[in-house]
């Protein structure tokens, strides 16, 4: 008996350590490329996904795509430059302080001693970078591959309408993508590129796709919240600022671990760097910093106040206005060539973000209705809880919602259903039962008609000042809808 005692304990620990090690290999290994907030790479927050989605219901066929996406990948802008080089003389006086403590200097990272910014002597900031253009350049090339029968034709600026910001990098963007989407439809070169246009506004009146920089009334806002902001990120920077300052026995500070945290960042996602300033932070001090840049993204321009996204009112009017467009030309049977098929916009995350939360997206449960009754959401779950909302899916480098217009056979409930994709992948809208194919009419009830109860001037017009006019032609569609 004792002899069988002896057999069945090993066995019970054998089967035990079995199971650990099952459960531990399904998990993948922590990367954190992915947990960059807003400063992910594309390729990172797709995590090598290519597009996979279920073919329409038979007979639906596309006949227009709306595209808006963010730049791709970015120098650190000019304001971010200059923290970084004053990190060089902060990091040498942190050494400094620690000269006379063998126990401090042995402990503190060998990179710190002489470390210079990559980016000193840059005189432009927030520039793409190779990497950035590349990601544009094949996100057209699967567009075209997943759309062909949209891109079929021959190019026109009035059937493929290209817009971007004025800032370069965006324009860079919509080249960059152009470049994919037309690659081999022309007569320029061994590779047959193609001329295409790309139309930009005055950055000063483009209320369609820098509509943050026109609203007054929002600009007031997030200048007031900023302070706020900081002050809720204070717990876990100072958290963490404690537990570095034992581990490497040097005086951080929480504007050290600020900037140290900046650094990881634009290392890992530009120069693919993971083992200096990223290599500061343990995995879960990691995911919680990643938490603070969410928390800021969503109250300064997601669900945190409906004025962040109902701003975006003018560019959501305009991605309706190319729908009905095109359900007219279908309707009127016009000839190929004679009609617009895709709007593709190149903008910021300051735009992906709002529009995102306009088409109500990573939305759960009751969060659907408070933002149609324009109340703030609750922010974010502090790490270890899950959440949905995080700046690595809604908006990272390059980015991007398509809207996919079908025209489908007259036995279903519409003839016309609309298709989110978001990073190229289908995504269930709350506002229309959860589905990812949802009927035009229904969009246009439950999620495009509540937003149009104010205009762009009323929302963003501070009292007291006089509001601009409205385009004549943007007042004759909110009358139409």
């Amino acid at each position: 008996m004792a002899g069988t005692k002896q057999i069945v304990m090993p066995m019970f620990l054998l089967v035990l350590l079995f199971l650990f090690t099952s459960s531990r290999a399904e998990q993948p290994p922590f990367s954190i490329k992915q947990h960059l907030s807003t400063v992910t790479r594309y390729s990172a927050a797709n995590d090598g996904r290519n597009s996979n989605i279920a073919p329409a219901p038979d007979g639906c066929v596309p006949i227009h795509l709306n595209l808006v996406a963010r730049h791709g990948t970015r120098d650190p802008t000019k304001k971010r430059i200059r923290e970084l080089n004053n990190l060089e003389s902060q990091l040498d006086m942190l050494i400094r302080g620690a000269v006379g403590n063998d126990s401090s200097l042995r402990k503190a990272p060998s990179w710190f001693k002489g470390w210079k910014s990559p980016w000193r002597g840059k005189v432009k900031g927030g520039e793409l970078i190779p990497e950035g253009e590349e990601e544009l350049y094949y996100l057209g090339i699967r567009t075209r591959k997943l759309f062909f029968d949209l891109f079929s034709d021959d190019y026109s600026s009035e059937v493929y309408t290209i817009k971007a910001t004025q800032v370069p990098r965006a324009s860079a963007s919509a080249v960059a993508f152009g470049m994919g989407l037309f690659s081999g439809r022309g007569s320029l070169g061994s590779d047959r590129r193609r001329a295409f246009s790309v139309i930009s506004e005055s950055r000063a009146s483009d209320t369609m796709l820098r509509f943050f920089d026109c609203c007054q009334k929002y600009e007031d806002y997030r200048k007031n919240q900023e302070p706020a902001v900081d002050k809720l990120k204070e717990p876990v920077l100072d958290d963490i600022t404690k537990s570095l300052t034992e581990r490497y026995g040097l005086n951080f500070t929480r504007l050290h671990i600020s900037s140290l945290w900046f650094l990881c960042k634009q290392e890992a996602s530009l120069l693919n760097i993971t083992n200096q300033a990223c290599g500061l932070f343990s995995p879960s001090e990691v995911v919680l910093l990643e938490w603070t840049d969410d928390v800021e993204l969503f109250i300064l321009k997601g669900y945190g106040n409906s004025l962040n996204y109902k701003m975006g009112i003018p560019l959501l009017e305009d991605v309706i206005q190319s729908m009905k467009q095109a359900i007219k030309a279908k309707e009127e049977k016009l000839v190929l060539g004679s009609y617009e098929k895709a709007r593709l916009r190149f903008a910021h995350a300051e735009t992906v973000v709002p529009f995102t939360c306009l088409l109500g997206l990573f939305l759960e449960g009751p969060d659907v209705g408070q933002t149609l009754r324009e109340q703030p959401l609750q922010l974010p779950p502090q790490p270890p809880a899950t959440r949905i909302w995080k700046g690595s899916t809604v908006a990272p480098f390059a980015g991007n919602n398509m809207l996919v217009l079908y025209s489908c056979p007259a036995n279903l409930s519409d003839k016309y259903f609309v298709r989110v994709l978001h990073n190229e992948e289908p995504i269930t809208m709350p506002g229309c039962d959860n589905s990812d194919f949802c009927s035009f009419k229904v969009f246009m009830e439950n999620i495009v008609a509540p937003h149009l109860e104010h205009d762009f001037d009323t929302l963003c017009t501070v009292d007291g000042e006089e509001p601009v006019l409205e385009p004549e032609s943007n007042a004759r569609l909110r009358s139409e809808l």
